[in-house]
């Protein structure tokens, strides 16, 4: 390559290099323009985003204020229903032990029922046993001496057997 050519060739890069830099020049302007008017409509809301960031702030603090009063009392509703929880189940117990005592006293107190009512039955059997025994067999026992005395007395008064064309039918069995 001759030095003509590398000149020609080294004058285009300059001029290529003056070409950029000019247009990121211009570049570089309309992003100060642009820069500039975000600038000015941002200006006027400072002051809101300021007082929206302190109001921000203060709902933050007090926020973490209310979280701490709620933690504080559910930590107390939890200590209370602990004591609760704990009040219950010795309550529960006594109950227990109460329920448990009344049913076994109402089992002793039926199996003593039950004692007095066979105890009862049985004396009523042996009372109906000694009725029977005092009252109905005298009774069954006159009964048969006055069947005995009104057979004699009827024989008496008949006189002679009767002839066997006479028999009854009971009779008959016992002839």
């Amino acid at each position: 390559m001759n030095e003509t050519t590398l000149l020609y060739v080294m004058a285009a890069f300059v001029i290529i290099s003056a070409i950029a830099l000019c247009i990121q020049a211009g570049m570089l302007a309309g992003i100060y323009k642009t820069t500039k008017a975000i600038q000015e409509a941002i200006h006027p809301l400072l002051p809101k985003v300021e007082s929206l960031v302190e109001k921000t702030n203060a709902t933050v603090e007090r926020s973490g204020r209310q979280i701490t009063e709620i933690t504080t009392r559910a930590n107390e509703i939890l200590e209370a229903s602990k004591d609760i929880l704990d009040s219950t189940k010795r309550q529960l117990a006594v109950v227990e032990d109460v329920v448990g005592d009344v049913a076994e006293r109402a089992k002793v107190q039926m199996d003593r029922a039950e004692l007095v009512l066979d105890d009862t039955f049985s004396r009523a059997h042996e009372t109906i046993a000694v009725f029977h025994d005092g009252v109905m067999r005298p009774l069954r026992e006159i009964n048969g001496l006055a069947v005995g005395i009104r057979a004699a007395l009827g024989a008496l008064a008949r006189g002679n057997r009767p002839t066997p064309d006479q028999a009854t039918s009971d009779e008959e069995m016992f002839i």
